[in-house]
């Protein structure tokens, strides 16, 4: 029997829209592994749904950081934009709306809290995005996403991590000094598994340090500093 594990009422109350299709919101949130376990049946599984949701998500959040950030230049916005439509953000948007207990998943799933996985909450959140924009076209879906993502957009931390410092520094200091900024790891902190980096950054009389959980984000980090 096809239905839904919560009472669908609740996320739309949580979304701010109400479905004038609603089997484009069962379809958003029924996961293969329960339309596998229906043989014969014509469910559909929410994956078609995702594909579009990823590209429906994309085009808002690129609006929305434009809209945001006038300076940045490209390839900083499409830093930014990765580090903000990724599984572990989406995710973390899906337990905002308490997504988890309206999904249908399949028995092995659910045994495995299946409604706690990254994956499976992020993929489905994208799915719910789409059905929005098919539901209700684009005006909505935007007006929505822009509200589950305005303290992210402006979330200085996400903004950081999306900027190549170490490019900025280069081009700043060729046309200043016309030299390259020389990095060499100065300090490894912790076990293999989980080694944090200390890294120097010199430029002409300059030095400045950076810490993180990789040679590259060490990097980035000290030429923030610089």
């Amino acid at each position: 029997m096809d239905h839904l594990p919560s009472d669908p009422v609740l996320l739309q109350r949580a979304l701010g829209h109400t479905f004038h299709n609603p089997e484009l919101l069962r379809e958003a949130l029924r996961h293969s592994s329960f339309v596998n376990e229906q043989p014969g049946s014509d469910l559909k599984d929410n994956e078609r749904l995702e594909f579009l949701g990823d590209a429906v998500l994309n085009l808002i959040v690129g609006h929305l950081l434009m809209q945001a950030y006038p300076e940045l230049h490209e390839g900083d916005l499409s830093r930014v934009r990765a580090n903000l439509v990724n599984e572990t953000q989406l995710a973390d948007i899906a337990r905002r709306l308490q997504l988890g207990p309206f999904l249908q998943l399949g028995k092995g799933e659910a045994l495995t809290q299946g409604y706690e996985k990254n994956s499976i909450l992020a993929n489905a959140f994208e799915a719910l995005c789409a059905a929005i924009y098919l539901d209700a076209g684009f005006a909505a879906a935007f007006a929505i996403v822009a509200d589950l993502f305005k303290e992210l957009i402006h979330d200085t931390h996400i903004l950081d991590a999306g900027q190549d410092f170490k490019s900025r520094l280069q081009e700043a200091v060729q046309g200043a000094i016309k030299t390259v900024p020389v990095y060499h790891v100065i300090d490894e902190i912790g076990p293999d598994h989980d080694k944090t980096f200390r890294v120097a950054v010199h430029v002409g009389d300059l030095q400045a340090q950076g810490m993180g959980k990789s040679k590259k984000t060490a990097e980035q980090d000290a030429a923030r500093q610089a």
